[in-house]
């Protein structure tokens, strides 16, 4: 098995596993979920490493060749330190403020919200985005750019890695949990919060409204690094976990038109993704208690 095959077998059998564990629990007996739900949820997990970033590959490497042939491999010599960093601000730090800006773009929240609406969390809520929001994602075009200069065997071991923290930070087995009941990993564990995603920050993303003092959804934005929180200042750390999970507009529209919009939209006028309009009273970034009334 090579290393290209590895680095693609790992995040699958770790999602499997967690997947199984989560079952286990019972988490998928319970009625938060849909069928609707769970078809996005599929889909998502399917699209995305089979269709999306290979086509951005293919193309990336298609213009590179074309265009720029002579800078093919042209970095395979630099220090895998150097390496590495490149794919932590081009991939990783490129992705935090594509995700912050899409709580922030009305448009943009569009294509993000799938990934919110659902009322509860698990590995398979990770992958949860229009199709858009991948396709247009620059880390996902940097990576392919950076591979193309001769980053590749770097690239097969850093995104194994970065796709297990997201699939732990998103799954209810609370892998962190050890980590807040034992006072002599507590140093440890200051440390550990402050570098990367972990389910108790990473929930608390996804929780319903900041009202409950632990919910942060409008920070919290770091996929593998959560130390980009830190620095750019939407870290909320409080090693507890939200009760309630989802956004402020419920309407559960059909799985085509979550996934496809705006080339599917809702024939629903009150949904958001009726339109690449919108109301002039919604505003993503603003919290849940402003919606209440």
């Amino acid at each position: 098995m090579n290393p290209e095959q590895l680095s693609k077998i790992i995040p699958a059998v770790v999602l499997l596993v967690l997947g199984i564990m989560e079952a286990i629990e019972g988490l998928y007996l319970q009625d938060k979920r849909t069928r609707n739900d769970f078809t996005i949820d599929f889909l998502s997990l399917l699209i995305l490493p089979t269709f999306i970033q290979p086509a951005i590959f293919l193309v990336t490497f298609w213009l590179m060749h074309t265009y720029f042939p002579g800078l093919e491999d042209y970095y395979i010599g630099l220090s895998v330190l150097w390496q590495v960093l490149a794919f932590l601000v081009l991939d990783d730090m490129m992705q935090y403020w594509w995700h912050r800006i899409s709580h922030i773009n009305k448009t943009m929240w569009k294509l993000h919200r799938p990934h919110h609406v659902v009322e509860e969390m698990g590995v398979l809520v990770t992958y949860r985005n229009a199709i858009l929001y991948y396709a247009l994602m620059p880390g996902i075009w940097f990576s392919a750019l950076l591979v193309y200069l001769g980053m590749g065997y770097v690239y097969v071991i850093y995104l194994p890695i970065k796709l297990t923290v997201i699939l732990l930070a998103h799954s209810e087995t609370k892998w962190d949990r050890i980590l807040y009941k034992y006072k002599i990993l507590h140093p440890l564990t200051w440390l550990v919060e402050r570098t990367i995603s972990t389910p108790s920050t990473h929930f608390a993303h996804h929780g319903l409204t900041a009202e409950d003092q632990v919910s942060h959804p409008n920070g919290n934005f770091g996929n593998l690094l959560f130390f980009w929180d830190v620095i750019f200042g939407t870290a909320k750390i409080t090693r507890k976990y939200p009760q309630k999970f989802g956004a402020w507009n419920r309407i559960n529209e059909p799985w085509y038109v979550q996934l496809f919009f705006p080339l599917i939209r809702s024939k629903n006028s009150e949904s958001e993704l009726h339109s690449l309009k919108t109301k002039n009273d919604y505003n993503p970034s603003v919290d849940f208690k402003e919606f209440k009334t």
